[in-house]
Order: structure tokens, then sequence, then C-alpha cells
């Protein structure tokens, strides 16, 4: 690919603008003795610039246009023909397809080996936009997070939704037949419970903001984040997803809901008590899970020992639920093992 450069040097451009002065350049140069590194990346490290400036200098003295990616998403057609780790490797964003060539935004315009190998890779010539480095990496890990969390789902992992007619018989109904197209709202849904199952977490956190949806698992107590945030156009068809899992009213969304579902795997049936609550930016849901199987299992296995209990406090539980009368309080946030406690001291 050929670009048309401009002579102007960087420097002087960044004067022009009244970004920075000609004596803090002079300055910057005499003290770091070049350091190796170009005259951006020297003001970058010494703080007297921001990559958004820098990103525009850099498009004006390139003679390319400056392209703004703030809360940019990167449509989802792009990432069926070019992966998130080729995007990453190379630092540039698919911005639209203009017909006659692919119009992409990086950093760094005069890295003409990048640019080259990328014709090459994606076998379509390149229309260069100019951005800051932050807001690339920034939009990547928005657009890339939700569609790796989208697209991943365990091959060999199958759940069914349990349904109970009048009679007590249990009918089951498997996910793959309700939506044999392949959801990537289902595989989501699949992904998100079976890995919460797998770490054992005791609650599944859905909460929206103004741009995002962020999932969290409640485990021991304590909130982790799932995966990175997805984005906010996901969150109806998630929150639909559960309402109609949950035999709920997909369309009431102004007053809180409370359902519940159950879902087999193998052999193993786990119940899920589920709570929506309509919040600021949308409707926020709490799923807790209730694995009957591996509370019965924990009565045979779990030990006071193994709790992490302080030696001395040991000592002063067990002495006190040996007493023959008095009550023994076990108190705690939801998730933090008060249940546990219990199983451990009755075993």
């Amino acid at each position: 690919m050929t670009l048309a450069y401009r002579r102007k040097r960087l420097g002087d451009i960044l004067v022009a603008k009244g970004v920075v002065t000609q004596e803090q350049i002079n300055d910057l140069l005499s003290r770091t003795d070049g350091r190796g590194k170009r005259i951006g990346e020297l003001l970058l490290d010494e703080g007297m610039l921001t990559e958004e400036a820098l990103a525009r200098a850099v498009a004006d003295q390139r003679d390319l246009a400056y392209h703004d990616l703030s809360d940019f998403m990167i449509a989802r057609r792009f990432f069926e023909k070019i992966p998130v780790e080729l995007m990453e490797r190379y630092q540039f964003i698919p911005v639209e397809d203009s017909g006659d060539a692919l119009v992409i935004a990086m950093a760094d315009p005069n890295n003409i080996v990048a640019i080259d190998e990328l014709e090459m890779i994606i076998n379509r010539p390149l229309d260069i936009r100019v951005s800051a480095l932050s807001a690339i990496r920034a939009s990547l890990k928005r657009s890339g997070s939700s569609e790796r969390v989208m697209h991943t789902v365990s091959e060999d992992f199958k759940l069914h939704i349990v349904k109970e007619q009048e009679e007590g018989v249990e009918e089951i109904l498997s996910l793959e037949s309700i939506d044999k197209d392949g959801s990537p709202i289902i595989k989501l849904m699949h992904t998100t419970i079976f890995d919460a199952i797998q770490r054992r977490a005791s609650d599944i956190h859905i909460e929206t903001t103004d741009r995002n949806v962020v999932i969290k698992y409640r485990i021991d107590g304590v909130l982790y984040n799932a995966t990175d945030p997805i984005d906010v156009k996901f969150h109806s068809a998630i929150v639909s997803r559960i309402k109609v899992m949950s035999e709920l009213d997909i369309a009431e969304r102004r007053v809180p809901q409370d359902g519940r579902f159950k879902l087999r795997t193998g052999t193993k049936t786990i119940d899920f008590r589920v709570s929506i609550m309509p919040s600021a930016f949308g409707e926020d849901v709490v799923i807790r899970i209730l694995d009957k199987e591996s509370i019965t299992h924990g009565v045979n296995v779990l030990k006071l020992d193994s709790l992490g209990f302080d030696e001395t406090d040991l000592r002063k539980f067990r002495r006190n639920i040996r007493e023959p009368y008095g009550m023994v309080l076990v108190t705690g946030p939801t998730g933090s093992g008060k249940t546990t406690t219990l199983y451990a001291a009755i075993s």
C-alpha cells in the first residue's frame, strides 16, 4: 500500500496546534537525549501530550482522516471475516466497508510493514484512518469480549429445562430443541450457567449500566466478574431469555418479578431461583443456584477444619455447639457460607 506523506515534522504540527511549545520540545530532547523514541512517544511519557492529540497530529502529518472511537462498537459482520486475535495483534479496528476498500483505524500509520501484511492477510485494499491507541484497545475490549462471550460454549455440555406437569411427572425440554438455530443468547446462557456451576458459585448477578451488561458470580460470598462487560444491546435479549426459562412475563419491565426453573445436566437436577428488579438502566437479575445434591454430598464430606477457621475460633465454636442448651447464631451476607458452616458443624 502507498501512503501520501507530508514533509512536515510532527513536532512542528504540535507546536502549530498549540499543544506544546518549541521550548518544551527542545528542553525535552536535551533532557532525554531522545531515548531512542520518537517525539510523540517522548511527549506521551512526560505527560505533555494526550493520545488523542497525538493521533490527530499524526493524521494531519500523513494527510489521513482522524476517527473518533468514543463508544464505538465493531459491527458483528466483521468478526465473521476478521478474527479478534488479528485485530489485537496489529492493533486496528475495522470501521466500515466502502466497497472499494476496507476502512480501518490504527494508531501508527507509519508501520508500512504491518499495513502490507494486513492487506495480504485480509486480501483487501485498506483505507487508513488514525485513532488513539487507548481508544482502539478500549473498543477491542468492548467489542471483542462481547463477541467471545456470545460464541464461547462448551461443545460437550448440554442443559435441559425441566418443567413439572400437574400430575407431578417431569417434562424435559432440550434447550437445543427449543432453539435449533443456535441463538447466541442461548449459547451465552449455556456458558454462563455451566461456568457458574463448575466454579461452585452460589449466585449469578446480571447488572446493567448505560453502556454495558456485567455478569458476576458470587463465590464464597465475594462477587467476581464472570466476563468482560458485554454491549448493552444484548441486555433485553438476555433478560427475556431468563424470563422465558422462569415462565415470567417478558412484557412486564416496570415491576419486580420472581420465578424459578430447573436444569438437568447429566443425571443431576439443579434448581435456580430468579429475582428480577427494575433499575435506572433496565432490569437487573439475580439467579440463586440451589444444587441440592452438592449440599447433600457436603454433609458427608464437609469438616470444620477445612473451612479456614482460626485455631482459637475453631476451638470456641466447637465448644459452643456441644453445649447442652443455648443458641449459636450463624450470620453473614448472602453466599458467605452460613449453610456450609452449619452442615460442617452437624457432620
